[in-house]
């Protein structure tokens, strides 16, 4: 599990290297060859401001993530190493039950207030503190796949004179590649492309439906673990539930990466 936390963050930053390749030196620069266009106007430069915010946000948002790590409970409450650790395991026991919705991570060997799950992409615990974060992480790593695969899709279309309008050619581009790909009819790039466009489809979707789960958690005012473990969570309004994650200056976060509020136990310290 230790290792995976290194080799899931080597794969995103390839992944997020290789699509910002072939973007900015090979999709962006075929929409230039479209006569019809306007320079100032053109779907190339207007595609490329659009690219280059949504992975400003991914990335930015992503390093946040990392920064924004959830307090370690056990250092304010002046827990050893290794003592009184058992105590922890089970993720709800605090000292005196002091602290509700606390959980000791194995993996970060760390004990943190409203523990959501561990993301091994980022390496990183997500509670309280960056949990706004990793939302945005997640929306806009999904706007920037689908923007990639629209883009891939319009170049592999240009490039192999082929029409997407069948709903099923996308479904078939695949193995009728492969066969091509080896018959010699198809270039290696032209098929590193098409298999971009597959990964794209899956991340993009995959951060999509993470995102909406998130959110409806959030509504609810749950966590994951709190849902995985069955614990009984305290109604509350969803805008309050909405407010104490994304704060007061939410649109200002949706629109640039920035640093999450403070989680509620040091709010709670600090009064």
């Amino acid at each position: 599990m230790k290792l995976l936390n290194v080799v899931a963050p080597a794969y995103f930053l390839c992944i997020s290297l290789v699509t910002f390749v072939l973007q900015i030196f090979v999709f962006i620069p075929s929409m230039f060859r479209d006569p019809s266009t306007t320079p100032l106007l053109s779907p190339a430069l207007l595609h490329g401001a659009l690219f280059l915010f949504l992975s400003a946000n991914a990335l930015g948002n992503y390093v946040l993530v990392i920064q924004s790590s959830p307090e370690d409970l056990g250092k304010d409450l002046n827990l050893g190493e290794g003592a009184e650790v058992a105590d922890w395991l089970d993720g709800n026991r605090s000292p005196g039950s002091a602290l509700p919705s606390t959980h000791f991570c194995r993996l970060c060997a760390r004990v943190t207030q409203r523990h959501d799950h561990h993301c091994f992409f980022t390496g990183n615990c997500i509670g309280s503190r960056n949990m706004r974060n990793f939302i945005m992480f997640c929306l806009y790593t999904s706007l920037a796949c689908l923007d990639s695969l629209v883009a891939g899709m319009a170049y592999i279309s240009a490039t192999l004179s082929m029409s997407f309008a069948d709903p099923l050619a996308f479904l078939t581009l695949l193995p009728h590649s492969i066969s091509q790909f080896f018959s010699g009819a198809l270039l290696s790039s032209e098929m590193f492309v098409i298999l971009m466009l597959y990964l794209w489809l899956g991340i993009g979707l995959a951060c999509a439906g993470f995102c909406c789960h998130q959110m409806l958690l959030i509504l609810r005012g749950q966590t994951r673990y709190q849902v995985r473990k069955g614990m009984v969570v305290r109604a509350r309004p969803w805008r309050d539930n909405l407010q104490e994650v994304f704060g007061k200056k939410w649109l200002l976060g949706l629109l640039i990466p920035v640093q999450n509020a403070e989680g509620s136990y040091r709010r709670q310290k600090e009064k």
